[in-house]
């Protein structure tokens, strides 16, 4: 370790009880040694680090002499405190949702006792079955904070308006808004529906809402108080009161914007150095045109998978970081064994675009894992063939051979016969639709296969596994070369809360180390990486004033 100015030029001198550590050890401990103030220092051994103690005049011959100094860096003092506040947690991270229940009711409550805020992945789910982790969450986790997915699918409408009105019965009361392409009436009536004005005038939003966009012209949408038509629309249903109508102006439609770059799922893929100040730029516009009592939060997500990432999304000015691939090979997720091993070994490059499921007619794709399955290859051939055909009785005689042989395993007939059933239990409006449009048809009967096979990958069915739909993105690869040598390494020892401690901790970590180079340090080969080592107890960094 060494300085880049001359010893002479430092005035000031170092006590304290500890010695400098001039060893790789002795300098990583006092670097990683987060809740105390850092100090570089020399010693008769050569430069060397230590955490405590205090700084004296340079005249004051019992200390050594000082070169550099950082500040203590807990991981709560990253990103934001207001996100803090508004939602009760301990760090300024978020495990975001993850269809299907893969971001699980057991996700979401583990990292609640810890003090992260998780959304539970409630897309693609039905509501007794989300009715049944809400259920959970009254009894289990009854005054801890929490988030549940709301995804938009303009093919399935009612979906999307059965969910928030589960979520409005049940008193949720904070939502993670994705996938939207515009916002609907069922997106604007949650947050409305929370609006109220206390004793002393303040509008209060009960009702929180985290939309994550990867598109500016999104953002805005959410940054901006509910359009004048929607709030207009559903006062005149009945689904707001004429109170909740008239403040809706005075409040943005969500209370943070997630700028998801390069993620699993739904991504456009945009890289976080680019999107992310792009989005800042525009919420500073729209604050100094609207003068909110309390602007939108910005944070970030997509690509967060090792503390390094992490450290650079606060340094850019995230006020809160996202994960999501990391976390589903972590024990608590609704992934199966074999998906959780599958990505365990993924590597940065091992990823690959394939159809939606949710939005297939349009054309909309989502990043999935591609090592060790067929599935991106085989739901681009859908895709081909839908844009190719009017209908499955078009498709020639040998494609549709190998279809029933290789991807459906069973007649077109039959796989259309099942969509009828679950659609008339779930969505007859899709019937209907499709009543005399055989195009609409076919593309009903592709989803079975793109449903499915996400499916297959929750529960781990033994004779689809190159059928599995993974949702992955390259963090999965980067956490994975992160983790090699330490115990993370073993999917069965991947905890979602050690994960986010670890995360955050090296994100502290690293953050120190860049304060330490711009003053000059540069920092020894050997320790300039965070090593996560088994927590032995929960890690309790939160603010004096929020325990």
């Amino acid at each position: 370790m060494s300085p880049t100015h001359h010893l002479h030029d430092t005035p000031l001198r170092w006590r304290g009880e500890r010695y400098p550590g001039t060893d790789a050890a002795g300098i990583y401990g006092a670097l990683a040694d987060l809740d105390q103030p850092c100090f570089i220092v020399v010693t008769p051994e050569g430069i060397g680090a230590v955490s405590g103690g205090g700084v004296v005049s340079g005249t004051d011959t019992t200390g050594w002499p000082l070169l550099a100094a950082a500040q203590p860096l807990p991981p709560h003092r990253l990103g934001s405190a207001a996100f803090l506040t508004a939602h009760g947690v301990r760090s300024p991270y978020m495990a975001g949702a993850m269809a299907g229940g893969i971001a699980s009711a057991d996700m979401v409550i583990a990292l609640a006792r810890e003090g992260f805020l998780a959304s539970f992945g409630a897309a693609g789910l039905l509501p007794r079955t989300i009715e049944q982790a809400l259920g959970r969450f009254a009894a289990e986790i009854p005054d801890l904070p929490y988030a549940v997915n709301l995804i938009h699918s303009p093919s399935e409408d009612r979906l999307e308006r059965e969910a928030v009105e589960l979520f409005l019965l049940h008193g949720v009361r904070c939502v993670e808004a994705s996938a939207y392409l515009d916002l609907t009436p069922h997106v604007v009536r949650y947050r409305l529906a929370g609006l109220y004005r206390e004793a002393d005038g303040t509008v209060v939003a009960a009702n929180r809402l985290i939309a994550k966009v990867s598109r500016t012209e999104t953002a805005e949408r959410f940054m901006r108080p509910a359009p004048a038509a929607l709030v207009g629309s559903l006062l005149e249903q009945g689904l707001i009161t004429q109170e909740q109508a008239a403040l809706a102006h005075h409040v943005p439609l969500a209370d943070d914007i997630t700028v998801e770059a390069d993620s699993g799922g739904h991504t456009d893929r945009r890289p976080l150095p680019a999107l992310l100040p792009t989005i800042l730029r525009l919420r500073d516009t729209v604050q100094r045109e609207h003068r909110y009592p309390v602007p939108v939060r910005v944070g970030a997500g997509g690509g967060l998978g090792t503390p390094v990432a992490v450290s650079a999304a606060f340094a850019m000015g995230a006020a809160y970081v996202v994960t999501g691939s990391v976390n589903q090979s972590c024990v608590e997720s609704g992934a199966s064994t074999a998906a959780k091993a599958m990505l365990a070994e993924a590597g940065i490059a091992d990823c690959d675009m394939a159809p939606a499921a949710d939005m297939f007619e349009l054309g909309v794709e989502l990043q999935v894992l591609k090592k060790g399955t067929l599935f991106p290859m085989r739901a681009r051939k859908l895709y081909q063939l839908y844009q190719a055909y009017d209908g499955i009785e078009a498709i020639p005689a040998a494609e549709r051979a190998k279809l029933e042989q290789q991807l459906f395993r069973r007649p077109l007939e039959d796989v259309w016969q099942e969509c009828v059933g679950y659609f008339e239990r779930r969505d007859p409006e899709q019937l209907a639709r499709a009543a005399g449009s055989p195009k609409r048809r076919m593309a009903l009967v592709f989803r079975w296969y793109l449903g499915m096979s996400s499916r297959w990958a929750v529960t781990g069915e033994g004779d689809r596994t190159m059928d599995y739909q993974v949702w992955c993105g390259p963090a999965m690869g980067s956490f994975n070369d992160w983790v090699t040598g330490s115990y993370l390494k073993t999917p069965g020892n991947r905890r979602v809360a050690d994960v986010a401690h670890h995360l955050m901790l090296g994100a502290a970590f690293h953050t120190r180390l860049a304060q330490l180079r711009s003053a000059g340090v540069r920092i020894p080969a050997g320790v300039g990486d965070y090593r996560p080592v088994p927590l032995e107890a929960p890690v309790d960094d939160t603010p004096a004033g929020l325990r």
